[in-house]
């Protein structure tokens, strides 16, 4: 099968490490495990992170590469696939697993015309969902959902601010938002950013760092230092930050008095369960919704999907699509 790889780390050029060749087709030898034919993956920021050095070693090399995907299983049933893949004979929460695992990590990715699952990470594709807008939803709009209805638990009416405009989560939390009833409020750098918040259900936007007309009841924390001061003074007493990542930098001053004075709940939060992506596919489907999606390119053409993710211009996700697709 084809399938993009990585066989040699590159710090400088994520893009220049990815080759796209023939590899072994994979071939399910335990029965809790299937092969599904991909039918659309997915780019995240993690794949030009892992193609760099940044995730695993380079002693797991050579590995395919990608999270994200969707596709049809061996019994012919249209798929979204879970990429969270928990330990042997774990029974906690499945993102407290200290050995938690995934595609891409420590197994072969999804950037393949095939790639091999457990079965229980497979969620049901409705059949009004487009494989390409199926595939964009595993990592950031998965991340997204657990930021709003279970790290935050927010209820229609809600006032939400969301850090950043334009990347994947962002959009992500203001069409999921929206869509459940949620006020969602958005920062963004520039004018073109802040209209495509717009465009995708923000009720009002802001400069960055401005002052807001009122606190908001959580603050959706993805960007970091840059914007973590503002994100504390913009939430309401009692309110919720939920950080998801740090994509200006991770080291930020906090300033405690705020925190315990005005009884702030500050969350990590990261990905979602398989549960969370069953109930995400069915409101995304219900609702209509559909991931911007700004490129549409050939498996073949990988290298080049990793370049326009790792140039930070993209605004919308792009999906890989397998000749045999």
């Amino acid at each position: 099968m084809l399938a993009a790889c990585v066989e040699a780390f590159n710090r400088y050029d994520a893009a220049a490490a990815i080759r796209v060749q023939e590899r072994p087709d994979p071939i399910a030898v335990e029965a809790d495990w299937t092969v599904v034919d991909v039918r659309a993956s997915s780019v995240n920021r993690h794949d030009v992170f892992a193609a760099s050095g940044g995730v695993i070693g380079s002693e797991e090399l050579p590995r395919i590469l990608g999270m994200d995907a969707a596709g049809v299983d061996a019994d012919g049933r249209e798929v979204v696939i879970h990429n969270l893949i928990n330990s042997p004979g774990w029974a906690g929460h499945p993102l407290l697993d200290p050995q938690l695992s995934g595609l891409s990590e420590g197994y072969d990715g999804t950037f393949a015309e095939r790639v091999l699952v457990p079965r229980a990470n497979l969620v049901s594709k409705p059949h009004n969902l487009m494989f390409e807008h199926a595939a964009c939803l595993p990592t950031a709009w998965l991340t997204a959902y657990r930021m709003l209805f279970v790290s935050a638990d927010l209820h229609p009416g809600d006032l939400v601010l969301v850090q950043g405009a334009a990347g994947g989560v962002a959009t992500a939390l203001i069409m999921l938002g929206n869509a459940a009833g949620l006020r969602m409020w958005v920062t963004g750098r520039d004018d073109a950013r802040r209209a495509h918040a717009s465009a995708h259900g923000a009720e009002a936007t802001f400069a960055s760092q401005a002052r807001l007309p009122q606190r908001v009841d959580a603050v959706m924390e993805t960007v970091g230092q840059p914007t973590w001061e503002h994100s504390l003074k913009s939430v309401r007493r009692g309110g919720t930050v939920v950080v998801a990542g740090g994509t200006g930098g991770y080291a930020a001053t906090t300033d405690l008095a705020r925190v315990f004075v005005n009884n702030l709940r500050i969350v990590g939060s990261t990905m979602g369960t398989h549960e969370e992506l069953e109930r995400l596919v069915q409101f995304v489907a219900a609702r209509g919704l559909q991931p911007p999606i700004s490129h549409v390119l050939p498996l073949r053409e990988a290298a080049d999907a990793i370049r326009l993710m790792e140039d930070g211009h993209v605004v919308g996700k792009i999906v890989l699509i397998p000749e045999s697709a």
